[in-house]
């Protein structure tokens, strides 16, 4: 069973037909759609601030979803984590205080930094460190460090990589809803 736990009184929330892993940890003030999955040692940790996941999304094993403290009796305004439908979490990769539109890949050790906007049908590289409050566009592939523009996507890699894996994860948390 996962690590579920409310912080200040705020549960996890989640959708229809979702997946966790036995040691994954999902905290606080996180809502999460239907059929998502949560793998192996991944953390989604909604304590300071919240976070919020669309349909479809797959946190892959080790991945950490995190946001920044918001205290606004200190005029802290923080950031919150927005997820949209249909991404794929790498393994290992961070995701912190940001907003990630629909149809999007992070590769796996990826860091999208606070109050970053990643454009739906995009590919942030395995590896990628994307700064600090960029604005990546709609539709293209951004890799390296600090992550940058290499090219547009095309439709074959939106099929071929975005939908393939995001599909893939709804499959594979069905073997493992099948043991139990």
């Amino acid at each position: 069973m996962a690590l579920i736990k409310p912080v200040k009184g705020v549960h996890p929330k989640f959708g229809d037909d979702c997946y966790l892993a036995e040691n994954s940890t999902i905290v606080g003030d996180v809502i999460i759609g239907n059929q998502c999955s949560v793998w192996f040692n991944a953390v989604v940790r909604g304590d300071v601030n919240s976070i919020r996941m669309g349909n479809k999304v797959n946190v892959q094993d080790g991945a950490v979803i995190h946001c920044t403290y918001q205290n606004l009796a200190a005029g802290q305004q923080g950031t919150k984590t927005v997820i949209g439908n249909n991404v794929s979490i790498g393994h290992n990769a961070l995701v912190h205080g940001c907003t990630i539109h629909d149809n999007v890949l992070i590769g796996m050790g990826a860091i999208v930094m606070d109050n970053c906007e990643i454009g739906s049908n995009t590919i942030i590289a395995a590896g990628a460190v994307v700064l600090e409050n960029t604005k990546v566009e709609s539709g293209v592939i951004y890799a390296g460090v600090p992550a940058k523009k290499v090219k547009d996507i095309n439709q074959e890699l939106i099929k071929g990589e975005i939908n393939r894996i995001a599909d893939n994860y709804i499959m594979y948390s069905g073997w493992f809803k099948e043991e139990k």
